[in-house]
């Protein structure tokens, strides 16, 4: 249930370098494991395509969140099966779609076949994922066309990006795992709706795809630290237990902690070194986010020492974004994602903040750019979609006595730099992050 922390290139992480995954019976390689049975001015760079609907059609969602049956009974992202009518359903993230499934033969080693009610058989096969009947209770859809060799698990695009899973002999793990790979299937499909690269560092692109590595601690041994050096991606599994990820949210004075967080982040420092890092974008991050070069294990030393500076709201979009250039980056990601997903959820269902009986002071595209850009008009629109939605969302919140959905402000250097995200984000899928 541990890891061996040994130095890695790069301190693109949070907190410290993340541990490199032993060889250790206790982690297992996902989908290859026995499984259990499933638990019901901003400065100017290169000009991209925005990843917005185009002007007048803004209530549309980038990643479809909304899904029916065939019974006409809504079904939902994380379904396997309608629980109308008990048809199976599948999530294919090409199509952004979670499609009622019906069987249509055997593949080459007698693995069952579906395809799409509602479309002829001969179009579109898939798989069902290997790991559906495993604790991760996955989804998605593999195309026929993906056929992997006799013996070997048919893993979905999201499952080969998990590389290590924690011991499921050990009864908690296995809802940990569970959780953590609902939450990660969350992302990947915005990542996928948003065009951005995604393919698995194990099976699909060795020099620059991503993996996750979900580790424990072994008892008495160093702690797991999340975070990401060079495309892995290390989660410590115990921020799948509510309570214990409660505490440290509490310790460490954070108004939001999650597992969906956490994934977001790190995913933002292995993007920062996929689409900034040596490219003509460079340059201009630094000017808005920072030089990176700074000593990065001495300034995460100095802001849990010190804290952050007393005027961090007025320039980040949260504290621990105050404490380096790469977090202040990873943390506006996230932030970035946090929104758009929401959006696409609330869009999905037909809200939307610009129909809400609420008005803020609307940001105005000259305010993140310093040109006509469209792409800022589209931006803005967004950005004020979501200040109107969130507004009427806290009062909810409150009407239920919970905390506020959104516990955050956004000031305009920090909508800046959401905006430098957003246009890093389009350029990459224009070019499909080349």
């Amino acid at each position: 249930m541990s890891s061996t922390p040994t130095p890695l290139p790069r301190a693109v992480r949070r907190h410290v370098a993340a541990g490199t995954p032993s060889s250790s019976q206790s982690q297992r390689k996902a989908g290859l494991a026995d499984h259990l049975p499933a638990p019901q001015s901003l400065p100017r760079a290169p000009e991209p395509a925005s990843p917005q609907p185009a002007q007048g059609d803004q209530a549309r969602p980038i990643t479809q969140r909304a899904f029916s049956c065939r019974c006409g009974r809504p079904v939902f992202f994380r379904n396997s099966k309608c629980l109308a009518c008990d048809t199976p359903l599948g999530y294919d993230p090409d199509l952004q779609s979670l499609m009622p499934l019906g069987p249509a033969g055997e593949g080459t080693d007698a693995t069952p076949l579906w395809h799409a009610i509602g479309s002829p058989s001969t179009t579109r096969l898939y798989h069902r994922c290997s790991n559906l009947n495993s604790a991760a209770a996955c989804n998605w859809l593999v195309p026929a066309a993906d056929d992997s060799p006799p013996g070997k698990a048919l893993l979905c695009r999201c499952c080969r990006l998990t590389r290590t899973i924690p011991d499921l002999s050990v009864p908690e793990h296995s809802m940990w795992w569970n959780h953590i790979e609902l939450a990660k299937r969350r992302m990947v499909s915005s990542l996928i709706g948003l065009r951005l690269p995604v393919q698995s560092k194990q099976s699909e692109d060795p020099q620059r795809g991503m993996v996750f590595d979900l580790l424990r601690a072994e008892p008495g041994g160093p702690p797991v630290v999340t975070g990401h050096a060079d495309g892995v991606i290390t989660i410590d599994v115990e921020e799948a237990v509510d309570t214990w990820r409660e505490q440290r949210r509490t310790a460490l004075g954070e108004p939001y902690r999650t597992l969906l967080g956490h994934l977001r982040h790190e995913a933002g420092h292995y993007y920062w070194q996929r689409l900034v890092e040596g490219t003509s974008w460079h340059t201009a991050w630094r000017d808005a986010f920072g030089d990176e070069r700074q000593d990065y294990p001495a300034a995460l030393q100095r802001h849990y020492e010190q804290g952050p500076p007393s005027d961090w709201g007025s320039r980040f979009v949260s504290s621990y974004a105050s404490s380096h250039p790469w977090e202040d980056w990873a943390e506006t990601w996230a932030h970035y994602l946090h929104l758009v997903d929401t959006l696409d959820t609330a869009r999905s269902f037909g809200l939307d903040g610009e129909r809400v009986e609420l008005s803020y002071e609307r940001f105005a595209p000259s305010q993140v750019s310093d040109s006509n850009e469209p792409q800022a008009r589209d931006f803005v629109q967004l950005i004020n979609s979501w200040m109107e939605l969130t507004g009427v969302l806290n009062e909810l919140s409150r009407s239920m006595g919970v905390p506020d959905f959104y516990p955050f402000m956004l000031s305009m250097p920090a909508v800046r730099k959401l905006y430098f995200v957003h246009r890093v984000i389009a350029e990459a899928g224009r070019t499909k992050g080349a």
